[in-house]
């Protein structure tokens, strides 16, 4: 009789490990201001499982996505939407996106004209915004409001 009460220790023990070793691939990020509007929520659903080669994984954080180990991409949804801005801008697969080279060879894109915003951080050592921007973007154009503001420097508009 000894022997159930070992067994079912052992069993306790093997399914903590196990839920350690699940938790040790989640990714740590904080949710943005807005990230509990229901956009947010129906972008989190739909987020491709790999972009670019990277495998998505866990986070911690309300309408957040990351692939790559380490990360190499970092989504946000729910940041302040951006305003007029000097950054450069760029349209991929129908949204404008701001372009950040502050941190170079980390670039930050953010939605420019949609609400509520989404940012993506990439290391360019990994991956490249081109493929990674064309993964999200057509999900992004059917989830997000356009609020009519659109990049004034992009080809094929009056600035």
């Amino acid at each position: 009789m000894i022997r159930l009460p070992r067994l079912l220790a052992a069993g306790v023990v093997l399914a903590a490990v196990a839920g350690l070793s699940a938790c040790a691939g989640t990714v740590s990020m904080d949710a943005a201001p807005n990230a509990n509007d229901p956009a947010c929520a129906d972008v989190s659903v739909r987020l491709p499982q790999t972009i670019a080669g990277e495998t998505r994984r866990w986070t911690d954080a309300q309408a957040t996505g990351a692939w790559g180990d380490p990360s190499a991409i970092l989504l946000t949804c729910g940041v302040a939407v951006p305003g007029p801005s000097t950054l450069s801008c760029q349209n991929v697969e129908g949204v404008d996106w701001l372009v950040d080279e502050t941190d170079a060879p980390f670039y930050r894109f953010t939605t420019f004209g949609r609400t509520p915003a989404v940012e993506v951080y990439l290391d360019f050592d990994v991956v490249g915004s081109a493929d990674t921007l064309r993964a999200v973007s057509p999900m992004l154009a059917r989830q997000l409001v356009e609020t009519g503001s659109v990049c004034t420097d992009r080809p094929g508009t009056d600035g």
